[in-house]
């Protein structure tokens, strides 16, 4: 008897010993993990984002099923992963991912209050680093349109081609490019902070490279190094 009370000791005592930010790393972990599904499920889909399109992003933010919430006409928030391409000139693989939120008032309006995925292709180093370092309200910080989907890029129209932030979006089972202009995104400092264990900014993680990609993550990383390893965009944009 006294065996079985001394053993629920230690394991209350090392309960307690966990860190409080473990239980919350576990949801952002797992937020992690369906990113790396929601873009594996979008590069499956025969209609999808142009290959020379992805071929040409710096960066790409997946934010998994966007929720609409009721203040005024409607409004979303959710939440997901930024990763950008490594090195100086964005030239290198895949870096560790960053928490990010989307905000906007007209994003559940826009969708008839689905839940719904989106995938953003940041398409400049200045759209990128605009990002990273501040919260940007697309389309008035940063120009953002729809991104246009199929197997080519023909179709682009000047808007398209020339946006730092191409967008898209799945919902019930329906793939398109859709405007997010008006709506924001931001650093999620505090996720980052559950995820990693330790107070980072996105540059910290994105640009400096300061933490490993955690394994959550293992699956967004190498679909990504696979289907666009090397970064096409012309060279003189990079600089």
């Amino acid at each position: 008897m006294e065996v079985s009370v001394r053993k629920c000791v230690w394991l209350l005592m090392a309960v307690m010993a966990v860190p409080a930010w473990a239980g919350e790393g576990g949801r952002e972990q797992d937020r992690v993990k369906e990113a790396g599904v929601v873009m594996k499920e979008i590069l499956d889909i025969p209609d999808n984002i142009p290959k020379e399109i992805l071929d040409k992003a710096e960066c790409v933010i997946i934010l998994p099923s966007v929720k609409k919430f009721a203040i005024g006409i409607g409004g979303s928030y959710g939440r997901g992963v930024m990763t950008c391409r490594t090195g100086q000139h964005y030239t290198g693989h895949w870096s560790a991912p960053a928490m990010f939120a989307l905000e906007g008032g007209n994003i559940g309006f826009q969708l008839g209050g689905t839940m719904t995925d989106f995938v953003l292709l940041v398409m400049n180093p200045r759209g990128a680093d605009s990002l990273i370092k501040n919260q940007v309200r697309l389309g008035a910080d940063a120009a953002a349109t729809a991104g246009p989907k199929g197997r080519t890029a023909e179709g682009m129209t000047d808007a398209a081609m020339r946006a730092e932030v191409l967008s898209y979006s799945r919902a019930r089972g329906l793939f398109a490019g859709v405007s997010l202009e008006g709506s924001s995104l931001r650093s999620d400092g505090g996720a980052n902070e559950n995820l990693y264990g330790k107070k980072l900014g996105a540059r910290a993680i994105i640009r400096e490279g300061k933490v490993a990609a955690p394994a959550a993550a293992s699956d967004l990383m190498s679909l990504l190094n696979t289907k666009s390893p090397k970064n096409l965009s012309d060279p003189k944009s990079l600089k």
